[in-house]
């Protein structure tokens, strides 16, 4: 959306605009923290399956 079209927005929605803004920028910028105790290798989630000690298991 340009700048131009936001003007022609009511001013609720202007402000719902930026404030969703604010809130991306601000998601942007907080890291995830580091999981503790997970497997290691790439996310077991990813592939759809996990496995221990050998053994496969899917969901």
């Amino acid at each position: 959306m340009t700048e131009d079209s936001r003007k022609d927005l009511p001013p609720a929605a202007q402000r719902a605009l930026a404030e969703a803004e604010a809130r991306r920028k601000q998601a942007a910028m907080e890291k995830d923290p580091a999981e503790q105790g997970g497997p290691k290798g790439p996310e077991p989630t990813r592939y759809g399956d996990w496995e221990r000690k050998g053994v496969c298991v899917d969901f």
